[in-house]
């Protein structure tokens, strides 16, 4: 019988164990499979690949546990994931799950409670990291900003960036509502959310609710369990009909099935399907500075 793992990577940071550690014990009860977290500080090929050589599962599917691609998801992490002696299925970002839009409703609720019912008095801003040079941060945001216009009656709903335009810094001028709830498009707590959002925001100044980033809520669960589950049916060549735009259910009662696949990490980072390379490219200068640069957690 084939057995399977499924892993969490992300980045170590304030909480993010923790938040990993509830995401891990809700899938290993859905699943009935292990669930094992890896969290690196800075340069995942370094930090990791030890570790990833001694994954005894015959299928490993790997979730990054970021919002959006950026460099470590792109390059980094998957050059860990080809340590993995086993075949290993490598999934998207939680962030540009549909899952999420419920997620970012529930935050902003959270932060001013009637913000969720879509207020007509509120303005939503959703501030991501964003990039100088890939499309995903963006793309993230929009998408969760285009969902949450039709399904709710917000003021307006506003996504700003702290790489790119509109810059964060200008939503507060820029936005209508008599009310601003600001949520950020984060996974976890890290120096963008406690720190660069809230001095960029202005927070006080007042006038802005700020929410807490996606950590540990159910939706989010239900985001990662959606992923693997795609990758499952695309590895059995069962996902016919899939539009890749339809909600994560609540829950999903079977177990991972067996699934053939190949034996390095594969990443689509919307430019194109590539393998990962044997050996991880983190350690040098110049790719570190991208990964600090370019980090949308």
């Amino acid at each position: 019988m084939t057995s399977e793992t499924l892993l969490l990577v992300g980045r170590e940071a304030r909480g993010a164990r923790e938040a990993f550690r509830v995401h891990a014990d809700r899938l290993a009860d859905r699943t009935g499979i292990d669930v094992e977290i890896a969290c690196y500080a800075e340069e995942p090929g370094r930090e990791l690949r030890d570790r990833f050589r001694d994954v005894d599962a015959d299928v490993t599917y790997a979730v990054p546990m970021c919002a959006a691609h950026g460099y470590d998801t792109v390059d980094a992490i998957p050059a860990a994931l080809s340590a993995i002696p086993g075949d290993v299925r490598y999934c998207d970002p939680v962030g540009t799950s549909p899952a999420v839009t419920d997620v970012i409703a529930a935050r902003a609720d959270a932060a001013d409670r009637g913000a969720a019912a879509g207020n007509a008095d509120v303005s939503l801003v959703l501030v991501a990291f964003g990039s100088s040079s890939k499309p995903h941060g963006r793309r993230m945001a929009e998408y969760h900003a285009d969902r949450l216009r039709s399904r709710s009656e917000y003021a307006e709903v506003v996504p700003c960036y702290l790489l790119q335009n509109p810059a964060v810094e200008c939503v507060r001028y820029a936005v209508t509502g008599d009310r601003i709830v600001a949520v950020p498009l984060f996974v976890n707590r890290s120096a963008a959310t406690e720190d660069r959002i809230p001095t960029e925001l202005e927070l006080d100044r007042g006038g802005i609710a700020y929410a807490k980033p996606f950590g540990d809520h159910p939706r989010l669960t239900d985001a990662i369990h959606a992923e693997v589950e795609k990758q499952r049916a695309l590895a059995t060549g069962d996902h016919d009909g899939e539009t890749g735009d339809e909600p994560a259910e609540e829950s999903v009662a079977s177990p991972l099935d067996r699934s053939s696949t190949p034996k390095r990490a594969i990443v689509t980072d919307g430019e194109g399907a590539r393998e990962s390379s044997g050996t991880p490219n983190a350690s040098r200068p110049e790719d570190a500075s991208r990964s600090r640069n370019d980090d949308p957690r």
